[in-house]
């Protein structure tokens, strides 16, 4: 029989020799390149179909039955069909008496098993040699074979002509494998393929050109002390605990993060998550982990569970940090424990950081340090980091020091930030400025307001405002809160910049930024109104000073009642103002003595005319002597108006006692 013999027989033998289905999600590879093959179209079904089979009845009858229609027939389809049988079970010797026979008769798919027979016995250029018998008869898994035979040794030429021969003969390997050697060398043809491929439900390529697409989707980061000493205590925020690495596509930080950037639903990331689920659906954990990042992105925490489990069963360790995590946000801190800790164990530096974390928030020192160490041993540089802030928290300076250092000649921002406000603490302002840069360049946010905050302690407040400035525009809110105090010192507060600062520290939870945004619409009777709403902002936040500004705009209104509850926050929390306004209240409500106690207690606090006011009511009792002491002190507090009328009245009651 010749290569293009019967018809019939050759359908027979490749419904028998089932062709290589898709990739290990392993690394990416096609591990069953040189599998037995089918010359028609590569379909789902495994390659592992032809790995050794366990005996059992069926196997013995098959293998039976494909004997007697060689002996009977000895025609070479037979042939074929009896040498991948025995080419699966593992007996090569057999297999490939009956497969050169059937190869001596020009039958393809045996000529292709036949390579596929030599390459398992180490024969790999003989084998090469019946590939290229079968391709070029249109074998497309002998032509798959082939151009991967060549890629191996550097032939990248012949490896993509039978490559591209096996893919667009719909061969859903050779359409994998030849997208792979396209993308390698970044060649956008590539998604085409990895389409066809996964169209044909390979799942290594669905994964692949899901991870494309992915990449193409839209959207694929207090007021300044005066001196220095006061300096290095103000820098902040604190810095939060790191529980997440870095750096490319390899942690679920990165992943979560890419994620969370945009709607997924239409569009390349609607579509990239379509090719997620093909390709999870076919158990590949890596594409489970993406589908379960994109699921918990839109709120649907439940399915992305389910997915980032099957992922982790299936040997994951971003699924099983991921579903720590998830299990952590519903307060299942135990349950996170179990998966981030076997998360850490097959070398995820990620959970390691968040199992160190965990121990450390329940003051676990030294079971925290133990898990610090194995996320920096796992290469994630977040170790060193969260170890510096453990060292730090305990005041192990030099150690936190020595921490922070190593993170920071890694590249780690926060802690370069962390190292220099260390400096900066230690009486070192020149070691810190130079971190403080690196960190504020490599995009850390808390490190540009701290160089404001350095630059404003040097009264070099042109580089302060612009690292302000540089802060405030990622949204840092006391770094937005000092630029605007800027513009309202310079009189920019009629462009509306300052207000647009303030709004934006504001939104940050500052109260100082909403009583200053209430006292710049407090100068315009038309904003009269919202000034008062942002004055309640900040006061119920504690803020002091709106709280006295309140009381006096709802006075005003004749509400005495609310002006009491708010001058009675103001003062009891320190506010001399508070106490002696409130003391006015009072005093207007007929109760004197109460009022008395509250000026009492603002005086004392440096309230000159609270002074004056309790020197007047002595008077009025008469106790001259207790009136004579609260002039002395009015005098002393001022201001100078307070003070000469004290003065006139300690002189009039020195006059009264030596009468």
């Amino acid at each position: 029989m010749g290569l293009m013999g019967d018809r019939a027989r050759l359908l027979e033998t490749r419904r028998l020799v089932a062709a290589p289905g898709d990739g290990s999600d392993q690394d990416g590879r096609d591990t069953s390149a040189y599998g037995p093959g089918a010359d028609g179209p590569a379909g789902g079904t495994r390659a592992s179909a032809f790995a050794p089979s366990s005996a059992g009845d069926g196997g013995d009858l098959e293998l039976e039955t494909a004997r007697r229609r060689a002996a009977e027939s000895g025609d070479p389809a037979s042939l074929s069909m009896l040498g991948a049988l025995l080419l699966r079970r593992g007996d090569l010797d057999g297999a490939e008496r009956h497969l050169r026979a059937a190869t001596a008769e020009g039958d393809r798919s045996a000529a292709n098993n036949l390579g596929v027979l030599l390459h398992q016995r180490g024969y790999a250029d003989e084998a090469a040699g019946w590939w290229r018998v079968a391709a070029v008869a249109g074998s497309s898994a002998a032509a798959h074979a082939l151009g991967r035979y060549h890629r191996e040794r550097g032939d990248e030429p012949a490896a993509e002509y039978w490559l591209r021969q096996s893919a667009e003969s719909g061969h859903a390997l050779g359409a994998y494998a030849l997208a792979d050697l396209l993308e390698h060398r970044s060649d956008v043809g590539a998604e085409r393929w990895f389409r066809s491929a996964a169209e044909r439900g390979h799942r290594e390529a669905a994964y692949r050109l899901a991870r494309i697409l992915d990449g193409r989707a839209p959207g694929a980061g207090a007021q300044a002390p005066g001196g220095l000493g006061a300096l290095a205590g103000g820098l902040g925020p604190a810095i939060p605990r790191q529980v997440s690495a870095g750096g490319g596509d390899t942690s679920v930080r990165d992943l979560r993060a890419h994620a969370a950037k945009g709607p997924r639903t239409d569009g390349p990331a609607g579509e990239a998550e379509q090719w997620y689920r093909q390709a999870a659906a076919r158990g590949h954990r890596r594409a489970a982990l993406h589908l379960g990042t994109l699921l918990e992105a839109r709120g649907e925490t439940q399915e992305a569970a389910r997915w980032y489990l099957t992922s982790a069963k299936d040997g994951e360790p971003r699924a099983a940090c991921a579903l720590g995590f998830l299990l952590r946000d519903a307060g299942d801190l135990d349950s996170a424990a179990v998966w981030w800790r076997r998360a850490a164990q097959e070398g995820d530096g990620n959970a390691a950081n968040a199992l160190g974390a965990l121990h450390a928030d329940r003051g676990e020192a030294q079971q925290a340090e133990r898990w610090y160490r194995a996320a920096l041993d796992a290469g994630d540089v977040n170790g060193a980091y969260n170890l510096g802030l453990l060292c730090a928290e305990q005041g192990r300076t030099a150690q936190a020091e020595q921490w922070y250092r190593r993170a920071a000649y890694a590249g780690h921002r926060e802690a370069a930030n962390a190292l220099a406000v260390l400096l900066l603490q230690g009486g070192d302002p020149a070691g810190a400025e130079p971190w403080f840069s690196k960190a504020a360049e490599a995009g850390s946010v808390d490190a540009a307001f701290n160089l404001g905050i350095l630059y404003a302690g040097r009264d070099e407040e042109q580089l302060a405002r612009q690292w302000y400035e540089r802060a405030a525009a990622a949204g840092h809110t006391e770094a937005a809160l000092q630029v605007a105090m800027a513009l309202l010192r310079d009189g920019g507060a009629e462009d509306g910049e300052a207000e647009r600062h303030l709004r934006i520290a504001v939104r940050g939870g500052s109260a100082e930024a909403a009583f200053r945004l209430g006292a710049l619409l407090d100068r315009d009777d038309d904003t009269r109104a919202q000034s008062e709403e942002w004055y309640e902002v900040a006061a119920r936040q504690g803020h002091r000073r709106a709280q006295v500004r309140l009381g006096m705009l709802v006075a005003e209104r004749g509400d005495v009642v609310e002006a009491a509850h708010w001058y009675r926050e103001a003062a009891e929390a320190g506010s001399r103002n508070g106490a002696f306004n409130l003391g006015l209240l009072l005093a207007r409500e007929g109760s004197e003595p109460e009022a008395a106690m509250w000026w009492a207690r603002a005086a004392e606090a440096g309230h000159g005319r609270a002074a004056l006011r309790l020197a007047l009511l002595a008077a009025r009792r008469g106790d001259l002597a207790e009136g004579q002491m609260w002039c002395a002190h009015a005098v002393e507090l001022g201001p100078a108006e307070v003070s000469e009328r004290a003065a006139r009245l300690r002189d009039a009651l020195q006059q009264e006692l030596t009468a």
